[in-house]
């Protein structure tokens, strides 16, 4: 299902994330997105490409997670819109330990010819990532 407003790209990608839909997330980007991985340290990896990101989202869904996603605010430009959301992520890797994240996302998103919305730069960790 194509996002039709901005805000409705974190709904469709949370939902997705949730139900441990990888074709659904991945069909809420661009094919050229890039992706920053929470608790990287930039510029030392960044994700671009769909089969890169579809690597790492790959490896977070197979621990099944709980995800959790609060809408905060979208900022819109025309044709682009930022996005501002909190979410958290519980589950256990394959050696039994937990696995607890949390951040505070700003994500761009582009309107795309046919009118739906597209995930261009997803930054999970948002202001917290260090530039350095």
């Amino acid at each position: 299902m194509p996002a039709h407003t901005p805000e409705e790209v974190h709904r469709l990608w949370a939902e997705a994330f949730s139900a441990h839909d990888l074709e659904a997330v991945m069909a809420l980007y661009e094919p050229q997105a890039t992706l920053i991985p929470p608790g990287q340290e930039v510029p030392n990896l960044i994700l671009t490409g769909a089969e890169a990101v579809r690597e790492h989202l790959s490896s977070l869904l197979a621990l099944k997670p709980k995800f959790e996603l609060e809408f905060k605010k979208a900022i819109q430009a025309g044709d682009i819109a930022l996005l501002l959301s909190e979410w958290t992520l519980s589950a256990t890797d394959p050696d039994g330990n937990a696995v607890e994240m949390e951040g505070r996302t700003t994500d761009v998103v582009r309107r795309q010819p046919d009118g739906s919305w597209l995930v261009v730069i997803e930054n999970p960790s948002g202001s917290e990532h260090s530039f350095g």
